[in-house]
């Protein structure tokens, strides 16, 4: 999923010589919690709500609150931004974005275009948004959980198994965190099918792999239709 597609459309910036209390303002009005930094076309920072409450808050107890709106209006944002922050280009993918805020512990990313010039923000929600998309969940449906060797055609072998109980695919999802060597679990949500037939179907799959649960969602409820050997230590 490429970062374009996920990522803020407007671009709200401030520059270095910016006041702290213009930035606040800025922050507020548009219910963001960061702003790049720019000089001119050139992303040199980028200031967020919390390094915004942070040099408030340091002066807060020593300044009566005309003092503190004087210093919040002569504090620059130069002053209180993080220098050359890292960034993400809008060919870059929504995982790698993803990748980057953990690591980094951060919670957005300004996004540049192939020359370099500032186009966006990704945020901690837009990587949240693309999730929800992908997964499918919306949707409802029926998701099933299941462990299956790591192998070619594995994972076809059981969304064609659920299709000819009447589903119609809505996601595939794998991962290989905490799954034993070898095998891969496979997350796969799927509508349509013959909830009359779930106990046969369960039977089948388990014939292809270690089945973690079966999850019901449709129609506004959730109900836990089987539970085998998933791992929740």
């Amino acid at each position: 999923m490429l970062i374009c597609n996920w990522m803020s459309t407007r671009l709200i910036s401030v520059t270095p010589d910016e006041t702290m209390a213009g930035a606040a303002m800025l922050l507020e009005d548009h219910r963001i919690g960061h702003l790049p930094v720019l000089d001119g076309n050139k992303l040199v920072g980028i200031v967020s709500d919390r390094d915004v409450k942070t040099a408030s808050a340091s002066q807060a107890n020593s300044l009566s609150k005309g003092e503190l709106a004087y210093l919040l209006d002569k504090i620059k944002v130069k002053e209180i931004m993080t220098p050359d922050p890292v960034s993400v280009g809008i060919y870059d993918t929504v995982e790698e974005a993803s990748l980057i805020m953990l690591e980094k512990r951060i919670s957005a990313l300004p996004v540049l275009d192939q020359e370099g010039t500032p186009l966006a923000v990704i945020t901690k929600s837009d990587i949240l948004r693309s999730l929800v998309s992908l997964s499918g969940v919306t949707r409802g449906g029926i998701q099933f959980a299941i462990d299956l060797p790591d192998e070619s055609g594995s994972i076809k072998k059981a969304a064609d198994l659920i299709r000819k109980y009447g589903g119609s695919l809505v996601n595939i999802m794998t991962s290989y965190d905490r799954v034993p060597k070898g095998r891969r679990r496979v997350y796969i949500r799927m509508k349509n099918i013959d909830r009359s037939r779930l106990v046969e179907l369960k039977d089948e799959l388990s014939e292809l792999g270690v089945l973690n649960y079966v999850l019901d969602s449709r129609l506004g409820k959730k109900e836990l239709l089987a539970m085998g050997g998933l791992d929740l230590t």
